[in-house]
């Protein structure tokens, strides 16, 4: 990462980033451990796993919508790092809860604390960027957003493999997310004071009227807005896909739950090395020049991943395992095409995350973030959505990557919009 190494040892960023870390991590390791769980343990009917993967990543974007109004507006107007020792004590309580669904084999449990993990990951999204311009130069800004987001997604890397090793074992899945939860909440309290800024914006509890208010506020700045709607779009790919993988290998390519991990563990490997490759690109410049051929460049690989997928051939009823699936002739294209796409889809995303923060006064990055979160996360339950509805007619997941690589092409051209926009 260029010119930001230095950050990884500055305590105005590395609790930051190892709190996280740990959040991600264990929100990896405990969403894709409920979905293996259910899918591989409790269900034998495609259609109920696929419904139950969009479910669950319905009810986890939910929250973002209902309360990232009110999670921005604190944030600008608490000191963050109070916040953050808050919500991660909350974590706490949120695996308890889950720990004790996976090991009763309670499906109202789980998903409640799939949902409360939402509910987390809402309140702590806008802090973690709007807290970067506050402990960073301008200059380090990119290179910061890069980092973070890289660590993201190698943290949901982390996150997914132990899920895919710990799937069977309930007991053992509960204690590692109870576990993380106490280290996160030791990271977090390492965190520098980030006090809200002198000039205070006054504050609305009117969740419904707040959102509004808040997303209206970002339609008067073209780049911003052309900004979050490109993001939008992305996150609601990367929710189709996320649904579509667990059902894509246990049903199409006949795979067991350590297969369905080292997709999701390749796809967050992937968006780890282009949010890194665009910053070289870049040289720590905010710019969206690369966007528009980098979602092109996703689409593509989709398109690929689509064909491997009808060209695998049929399989048994016996699930193979990873070491099988690694030797099968079309593996190699299979993993090439997931790279492409996590790769082409960090390159996309990095800049945009970048220009929220950077466009605005630091007195509302947080509500800046919050309002994004909110349009993302809307965009996002709509492709849960969808893609509930498309398998409940009989379109399966092989058939809704072709939907993805459609939805490539309009983030192609908000992307290009932006870029004639601010370049």
């Amino acid at each position: 990462m260029q010119n930001v190494t230095h950050l990884l040892r500055a305590r105005r960023f590395l609790p930051l980033f190892s709190t996280q870390f740990l959040g991600a991590f264990n929100d990896s390791l405990f969403k894709q451990a409920v979905v293996l769980f259910v899918t591989y343990q409790l269900y034998s009917n495609p259609a109920k796993e696929f419904q139950f993967s969009a479910i669950a990543q319905g009810l986890f974007i939910l929250p973002f919508f209902l309360f990232s109004a009110l999670s921005g507006q604190l944030a600008d107007d608490h000191d963050k790092a109070r916040l953050i020792r808050i919500i991660k004590f909350a974590e706490i309580g949120i695996m308890l809860v889950g720990g004790a669904g996976l090991m009763l084999a309670n499906i109202p449990l789980m998903l409640a604390a799939v949902c409360a993990m939402g509910v987390h990951s809402t309140f702590f999204g806008p802090i973690k960027y709007a807290i970067l311009p506050q402990h960073l130069q301008r200059d380090e800004v990119l290179g910061g957003t890069g980092l973070v987001e890289a660590g993201t997604y190698l943290a949901i890397l982390g996150g997914t493999i132990l899920a895919g090793v710990l799937a069977a074992t309930p007991s053992l899945t509960a204690a590692a997310t109870f576990g993380l939860a106490v280290l996160g909440l030791l990271a977090g309290r390492q965190v520098p004071p980030a006090p809200p800024a002198a000039e205070r914006i006054p504050f609305n509890w009117h969740i419904l009227h707040a959102s509004i208010e808040l997303v209206r506020a970002t339609l008067h700045i073209r780049r911003l807005f052309l900004a979050i709607l490109s993001i939008s779009f992305f996150w609601t790919i990367g929710a189709v896909l996320i649904i579509i993988f667990p059902p894509l290998v246990k049903n199409v390519l006949g795979a067991n739950e350590q297969v369905a991990s080292l997709f999701i563990g390749i796809f967050s490997v992937g968006i780890a090395i282009g949010s890194v490759l665009i910053n070289r690109l870049l040289k720590s410049e905010v710019s969206a020049r690369f966007a528009p051929m980098s979602v092109i460049a996703m689409g593509v690989f989709v398109v690929l991943l689509h064909f491997v997928a009808l060209a695998w051939g049929k399989n048994g009823p016996e699930l193979t395992t990873l070491s099988n699936f690694v030797f099968h002739p079309m593996a190699g294209l299979m993993i090439l095409a997931l790279l492409g796409v996590s790769i082409s889809g960090g390159m996309f995303v990095v800049p945009l995350y970048a220009f929220l923060t950077t466009t605005v006064p630091k007195s509302e990055t947080a509500r800046t973030v919050a309002a994004n979160n909110i349009v993302n996360s809307g965009a996002m339950v709509i492709g849960s959505l969808l893609a509930f509805a498309l398998s409940s007619v009989g379109v399966g997941p092989t058939g809704q990557l072709l939907l993805v690589a459609a939805m490539c092409i309009i983030s192609a051209w908000l992307g290009w919009k932006l870029h004639l926009a601010c370049d």
